[in-house]
């Protein structure tokens, strides 16, 4: 009986590696990059004066803010669908990617000046040691895998190749 469900089971596995390595590189390749490029926004003296608000707000306070950008967001992503449904399906995808990236530059910058706030909610700080432990046996899991390991492979030679290429194209 338990052969007839191993296939099953490795075909699951699979497809859940698959979608763990497109979330862990959305992470890698979106969270942080689009967080620093908010960070920079900092320099900027009324923004600065903002996250320094934003540091010492009362958790509820700091909650609420976090929470903002995936209310805010709401009535944009629902014009995408709307563009999408008259047919203007460039313009509805695009709309939607702007948004989750203006969403993930803002959610991850919220969540360095609010994290000490948010886990004095004991639920955030359960959530949270969740989260981390679990993004690491999922990032260790997919790392080994084949699919982790081609891309990775993929990688480095789109860079050696792009680094080749710029040298070459270089006046000397």
């Amino acid at each position: 009986m338990k052969a007839v469900f191993r296939l099953p089971w490795r075909v699951l596995r699979v497809a859940f590696l698959a979608l763990a390595a497109i979330v862990i590189a959305i992470e890698e390749w979106g969270w942080r990059p689009l967080t620093a490029m908010a960070a920079r926004f900092a320099k900027w003296p009324p923004i600065g004066r903002l996250e320094d608000w934003i540091r010492h707000a009362p958790p509820r306070v700091a909650l609420l803010l976090f929470l903002a950008p995936a209310v805010l967001l709401f009535p944009i992503k629902l014009l995408a669908l709307w563009l999408i449904h008259l047919g203007r399906t460039t313009l509805g995808v695009v709309v939607i990617l702007a948004a989750k990236a203006l969403g993930t530059a803002f959610v991850g910058r919220l969540f360095i000046l609010t994290e000490h706030q948010l886990i004095t909610f004991p639920w955030f700080a359960r959530s949270l040691s969740w989260w981390r432990a679990t993004k690491l046996r999922v990032k260790s899991a997919v790392q080994t895998s084949l699919l982790w390991r081609g891309a990775a492979r993929l990688k480095r030679r789109i860079s050696i190749w792009v680094r080749r290429r710029s040298r070459a194209l270089r006046p000397h």
